[in-house]
């Protein structure tokens, strides 16, 4: 008889725990997921009532139905100028992770590299880049270069800052522990290092992802005849103010997927490769 009510008792404590957890779920999805959309929702709703009620000029601030209408109206164009923003702050992106972490690598493997170089990637990190802008211009010309460049070079000090510290922050003991067992530098790196380092790699690679869309569309500002950043500029000259927020919404979707996409990735990494891995 005890028995059975010690199984009853464990079947009533898994039930209470599965409980537990749904609504620990439920919680979770209400604060991340439904709150923003709420909060967005209530703001587009104020700013709609506020335009209506003290008849705010179009030209000045449309309502969101408006901007809505407009960017379904429009589509086709603001597609087309997409293609040309996403594929090259996505290339910038690319070259800026790689670089980033291949000097952040050789900053944290000699001591000699890290004096002479590291100082100055902080010197440059505080450098205001946008101003910096039209020297890409006078040094790479109008194409696609210098927007490329620019996109790079903006994007670039994130993934070796963040690179750098996660590779220097790996716990000793796991380094003195792959030492005692007669493990190479390179060892240590691929099992150690390389793995501690991977959540702040993605890290730098996040910011990065934005700092890539911004240098890409300041570039477009200046000299370029496509592009998200060109039409907000050609709009702004026709005073199409609603065009111009249907340019910056398909550049926040844009800006917004491909930080998923680099949120999924580090998911995925950090799940295969990093230093929870296989437990």
């Amino acid at each position: 008889m005890s028995a059975v009510i010690d199984d009853v008792a464990i079947h009533a404590s898994q039930l209470a725990g599965a409980a537990r957890a749904r609504r620990a779920r439920h919680a979770a999805l209400a604060k991340n997921v439904l709150l923003p959309i709420a909060t967005a929702a209530a703001f587009l709703l104020g700013w709609e009532w506020f335009v209506h009620a003290y008849a705010v000029p179009a030209v000045i601030l449309p309502p969101p139905s408006e901007v809505l209408a407009t960017l379904i109206r429009l589509w086709p164009l603001l597609a087309q100028h997409a293609v040309p923003t996403t594929t090259e702050a996505v290339a910038g992106f690319v070259l800026a992770t790689v670089f980033g972490a291949v000097l952040a690598t050789a900053l944290v493997a000699s001591s000699w590299i890290r004096a002479a170089l590291y100082p100055n990637v902080v010197f440059f990190q505080l450098i205001p880049k946008i101003a910096l802008a039209p020297l890409f211009i006078v040094w790479l010309g109008i194409g696609t270069e210098s927007r490329l460049a620019f996109s790079l070079f903006i994007s670039f000090f994130p993934v070796v800052i963040a690179t750098a510290t996660g590779l220097t922050n790996v716990p000793a003991d796991m380094v003195r522990l792959c030492k005692s067992l007669t493990a190479s530098d390179w060892q240590v790196f691929a099992s150690v290092r390389f793995p501690y380092a991977l959540p702040y790699i993605f890290s730098g690679m996040k910011i990065a992802i934005t700092f890539s869309i911004i240098g890409v569309v300041v570039g477009e500002f200046i000299t370029a005849q496509a592009g998200l950043g060109y039409l907000i500029l050609f709009a702004s000259s026709k005073a199409e103010t609603g065009l111009i927020l249907a340019a910056i919404t398909v550049l926040c979707g844009v800006g917004l997927t491909l930080f998923a996409l680099v949120a999924l990735a580090e998911r995925l990494v950090l799940r295969r490769y990093g230093p929870q891995a296989g437990r």
